[in-house]
């Protein structure tokens, strides 16, 4: 019996692990070919405000198609799976690979025929028009790839979702700068032109992560759908109520992804038309592009840390409410909250300090957008809670749950952009406010749900008090370091070696502080030689 829950925390830890680098890699290599726009020459922030408001659109029918049908899809497998129906799951697999097949291609098809009036009426962007219809073919094919990502979620293969993400990831780098060059040469730098084939990049490399998806679950089918009838004893349940299963689950999901979605969403269809009453076209949208090109992505690296823990949670806690196992449940929900605040508050803090730096390292054409990004930094603690405490929802059953507190969260952000944004004194910030607003409405009551649901152990001095000392010593001792680098060296190397410094730091004052208990570095790859080596030097 104690063998059996090492190897399931193991399992767990394992898929997180996985992923966690995966996404890491993602996210380094977005970074990578979002510097060469935004420092090409004829792109720059009008480009990433051509290309981001056009992907915002996409985006948001990519997270009706899509961001809720893994989680949805994994929930129901592994519950099935942890039951022994094994048949059965094979079967949810076959019916939403259909049923979302059809989905996908009427947003695809919304997106291409659409794509004119989007642009002119709702974006107010005109040249955004070329970026969408480029952008259609991708919701199709990200769908059908995403029924593939929640079966393998479902049985525990998250290394397999892993893969394919960066494979995809590849591709778009590799694609982007090499479409780009191709077209910049050809249209004599046309910034429009250009956003377009850099959307182009992206419905390719979509379509290379489906095929890899799909030759693996070929080459495995035989071995797969052979246990699957092998170990059946369930009845098989007819297709209309599976079918209402999927939708009573990935529904709510969805709605809940939508609602993240659509933070992004009003900044596009707001931003550059509230902008206007004050500026001028050209410098409203170099705002916002400003706001969508740079800003939004360094924001969006720290998540790719914590969506492991979020995408590992929903299979992993569905599976243990299948089988009763509440103890499980609770240490899993414990450590990955815990494990999302001491990535969040470091990264939350650090962002604000070094703002400016980090702009002129990485954007050094474009290095606009300081008071933005600390503005946008809060919502990254925020962010990683709601991301964590909505997967252990989602796996809990309480679907519902996030999908009702992103809407309050949009109602509020919505307002508030109305009413900060068209203040000159304020301007593109005011989104930025907005969503820090948002995201605490939609963390307090996410979160006072699953304390209602689940017994978690939530401790102030080892979830708050210790990490945020253990962050407040890290930023004092780093920004110190910088400023003496300063008198020695660049700014460039000064930020990168500070940045360095910070993360060893923090590392460092997790161990002393003992922030992880026994049981919990057991939990991690390599959990148990780790505590012996700390054991050997004293600190456990």
């Amino acid at each position: 019996m104690i063998l059996e829950k090492k190897n399931k925390k193991e399992g767990f830890m394992k898929g997180v692990l996985v992923l966690m680098l995966s996404q890491v890699l993602i996210k380094i290599l977005g970074v990578l070919y979002k510097l060469y726009l935004t420092n090409k020459d004829g792109f720059g922030d009008v480009g990433n405000a051509i290309n981001g408001s056009g992907y915002q659109i996409y985006a948001l029918l990519l997270t009706i198609s899509s961001v809720g049908v893994p989680n949805a899809i994994s929930k129901l497998i592994s519950e099935e799976i942890a039951l022994g129906n094994n048949k059965e799951a094979n079967r949810i697999f076959k019916i939403s690979f259909a049923l979302f097949a059809i989905v996908g291609f009427i947003g695809s098809t919304i997106l291409f025929t659409g794509a004119r009036y989007i642009s002119h009426v709702f974006l107010q962007i005109p040249e955004a028009e070329l970026t969408l219809v480029s952008l259609s073919p991708s919701v199709f094919f990200v769908t059908i790839a995403s029924v593939f990502r929640g079966y393998f979620n479902g049985k525990q293969k998250i290394s397999i979702t892993a893969r394919s993400q960066t494979i995809e990831q590849v591709f778009k780098t590799i694609l982007t700068i090499l479409i780009v060059e191709i077209i910049g040469i050809l249209s004599n730098l046309n910034t429009s032109i250009m956003a377009a084939g850099a959307n182009i990049a992206t419905t390719l490399s979509v379509f290379m992560s489906f095929i890899y998806l799909y030759i693996y679950f070929k080459l495995h089918r035989q071995e797969l759908n052979g246990t699957l009838k092998n170990k059946s004893s369930c009845r098989s349940k007819r297709v209309v109520t599976i079918v209402k299963r999927i939708l009573y689950v990935s529904i709510p999901i969805t709605l809940s992804a939508v609602a993240y979605s659509l933070n992004k969403n009003i900044d596009s269809f707001t931003v550059v038309r509230l902008l206007k009453r004050f500026m001028e076209d050209s410098q409203a949208k170099i705002q916002y592009g400003i706001l969508s090109g740079k800003v939004d992505t360094l924001i969006m690296l720290p998540f790719s840390f914590n969506v492991a823990f979020a995408t590992a949670l929903v299979p992993s806690v569905a599976s243990s409410l299948a089988k009763k196992d509440y103890i499980t449940i609770n240490k899993r929900i414990s450590f990955s909250l815990l494990s999302s605040i001491l990535i969040g508050l470091p990264c939350t803090f650090g962002m604000i300090i070094f703002a400016n730096q980090i702009l002129n390292l990485l954007f050094p054409n474009a290095p606009e957008g300081t008071v933005l990004l600390q503005w946008c930094s809060l919502t990254i603690i925020l962010t990683l809670l709601i991301q964590t405490t909505n997967g252990a929802l989602q796996g809990l059953g309480k679907v519902m749950v996030p999908a009702i507190s992103g809407g309050v969260g949009l109602i509020i952000k919505l307002i508030l952009n109305l009413i900060l944004i068209p203040i000159p004194s304020i301007g593109v910030n005011g989104a930025a406010i907005a969503s820090v607003i948002y995201h605490i409405f939609s963390f307090a009551i996410v979160f006072y749900v699953l304390r209602k649901t689940v017994k978690i152990e939530f401790n102030f001095s080892k979830h708050i008090l210790k990490p945020l000392i253990a962050t407040i010593i890290m930023c004092i001792s780093s920004y110190y370091l910088y400023t003496i680098l300063m008198k020695i060296i660049s700014m460039k190397f000064a930020v990168i070696l500070s940045i360095m410094f910070a993360v060893i730091i923090y590392i460092i004052l997790i161990i002393v502080f003992k922030i992880f208990t026994k049981e919990e570095l057991l939990m991690v790859p390599f959990g148990s030689k780790i505590y012996k080596a700390f054991q050997k030097i004293g600190l456990y």
